[in-house]
């Protein structure tokens, strides 16, 4: 089984935003998945809206990446994530399923899931993470 999602990927200060749901262990990027007949841009918007109480801009859009690990705790289950960076308006404030947000660095890794690790991973050797 293979869960496809979108995810916000946003840089500050070389820290990247993670968000956890309620209930867990990891931080995620935040984001979801696809409603019917959503595009990525129309799923993130939503999510990100939903998640977090700001709103992206649709024209600043870029895809920085798609990225395939096992899911957080589950077996035989892969996380397909489509990943975008896209400025945003408002204030950023965890609500919804979210029941907290954190600045992360690569030395982060342990605190998010596998699919997340890659993004840092990746961030890091850009050069565009804090160590």
């Amino acid at each position: 089984m293979v869960i496809d999602k979108v995810a916000w990927v946003l840089l500050e200060d070389g820290r990247l935003l993670g968000a956890r749901s309620h209930g867990m262990d990891a931080f995620y990027l935040p984001g979801g998945k696809r409603e019917p007949g959503e595009t990525d841009v129309d799923a993130l918007l939503r999510e990100i809206a939903e998640e977090l109480t700001v709103s992206l801009v649709p024209e600043t859009f870029h895809h920085v990446g798609t990225y395939e690990a096992p899911a957080h705790g589950k077996t035989d289950v892969t996380v397909r994530m489509t990943c975008y960076t896209a400025d945003y308006s408002g204030t950023l404030t965890p609500q919804a399923e979210i029941a907290e947000i954190a600045w992360l660095t690569h030395a982060d890794r342990d605190r998010v899931s596998a699919a997340n690790r890659l993004v840092l991973d990746t961030l890091h050797t850009q050069g565009l993470l804090i160590p």
